[in-house]
């Protein structure tokens, strides 16, 4: 017979289950004992005998009744005194001794095997079981003249074997059930806190590139330029002067987004933050944007006003951002559009970034340029992910590029990095 199982670390499952079978076992042996004291009272002689059966019917009764009503108070101490189990036997012992093997009381003896297996695993379901076995033969040298006593003996005796093993079988089913519990809880945890982190550095990738990393680069060639216009014979000061003042620009705008970027790290999670108008912020940006640039852009708006969650609101910002960019470093564009659309009879809300410029390859898709190491456009369609939509990159026939970013009319706001490691 395999070793008891041990107890898992957080056991409170399990000892309610353990508590709600011992309850019942008593409930069992209350209502065996109840029904059985009449006969044990019957075949009991008058004077000291009779006296000793009423005692040990009244101390069984109150005893399994009390175990049944207030477990928690006396079942730690019948958990820790396995004595008080031999004490109960006894008086189990000498009910069934008076009442015959063939009375109810037979089976409430069945009741401390299950318990002793229950409660103290195989060596005390084994020690218990052989006291019990000695009870019955001792029962049945004095009963054996009776007709039957000998087949009720030896099938009361095969359910006291029977029930401690049960009693030991269930109670170890249920500690390694909670090991096993455990340790799939455990694994669950480590699972999802990764998942968190990892969402957490593709977020903190999006965020750099749209954002420091960009500036940085404008930084670099801006301090470039100022080198070599340093470096020339007969350099303008006034030149320099607003390279200097470009390079200091823009170091103050890279300081400024990593102060942002830590700021939003620092920042608690508000879920009652206000809804966004997205038309007003791509108003802004796409002015901010002409006036950087000097590329003629035209925002055009289709349907009713859209207006989304601050989340969804920043995450469509951003994409839209990164689609101009693109056009501006890439597409040799001479014009850009930006149109919004909100269609109300398919319940989806688009935005289109479309030029006239070079457009992408012939036959390339999102995926394929991803694949090939544009952190912008991975960043767009992990945007575009997280919110439940879809991103498209198409060549028009009038050549160019079309961005296509189509989302639910009313997309759920997405879950921070911090909601699913407080949700796992």
């Amino acid at each position: 017979m395999a070793d008891d199982a041990p107890a898992p670390g957080n056991v409170r499952l399990q000892l309610n289950a353990l508590q709600a079978l011992c309850r019942q076992a008593f409930a069992v042996r209350l209502a065996a004992i109840a029904i059985g004291a009449p006969f044990a009272m019957a075949n009991a002689t008058d004077g000291l005998s009779r006296y000793a059966v009423l005692a040990a019917a009244v101390l069984g009764v109150m005893g399994s009744y009390a175990m049944l009503r207030d477990w928690d108070r006396f079942g730690p101490r019948l958990l820790a005194h396995p004595t008080l189990m031999a004490v109960d036997l006894t008086f189990g012992a000498v009910l069934l001794l008076t009442a015959s093997p063939a009375s109810p009381l037979a089976y409430a003896t069945v009741c401390t095997p299950l318990l002793a297996g229950l409660l103290y695993g195989w060596r005390g379901s084994g020690v218990f079981t052989g006291l019990q076995l000695i009870v019955l033969v001792t029962v049945y040298r004095a009963w054996q003249h009776h007709p039957g006593a000998g087949a009720n003996t030896l099938l009361i005796a095969g359910f006291c074997v029977g029930a401690g093993i049960i009693g030991v079988t269930l109670r170890n089913l249920m500690f390694r059930f909670g090991t096993a519990s455990q340790a799939l809880s455990e694994a669950n945890s480590r699972l999802a806190v990764a998942e968190a982190v990892e969402s957490e550095r593709a977020r903190l990738a999006r965020e750099m590139h749209d954002s420091v990393a960009k500036t940085l680069h404008g930084l670099a060639l801006a301090a470039e330029a100022l080198a070599a216009s340093a470096s020339a014979d007969g350099a303008d000061p006034g030149t320099l002067k607003r390279q200097a003042t470009t390079v200091a620009g823009a170091a103050r705008r890279a300081a400024a987004e990593s102060r942002d970027l830590l700021s939003d790290l620092r920042r608690h999670t508000n879920l009652t933050t206000p809804e966004t108008d997205v038309l007003a912020e791509l108003a802004r940006q796409v002015s901010a944007f002409e006036a950087r640039t000097h590329l003629p852009t035209d925002l055009r708006h289709r349907g009713e006003r859209p207006v989304l969650p601050c989340a969804t609101a920043r995450h469509v910002l951003a994409i839209v951002s990164e689609a101009l960019e693109n056009t501006h470093r890439h597409a040799h564009a001479k014009a850009v559009t930006v149109e919004v659309e909100v269609n109300t009879s398919e319940a989806e809300f688009a935005v289109r970034v479309r030029d006239d410029g070079v457009g992408p390859p012939p036959g390339a898709t999102l995926g394929d340029l991803t694949r090939t190491g544009h952190f912008g456009l991975l960043g767009m369609a992990e945007r575009a992910a997280s919110l439940g939509g879809r991103i498209d990159l198409t060549r028009p026939e009038q050549g160019g590029a079309e961005v296509h970013l189509a989302l639910p009319l009313a997309p759920t706001p997405p879950h921070t990095p911090q909601e699913e490691a407080a949700h796992a």
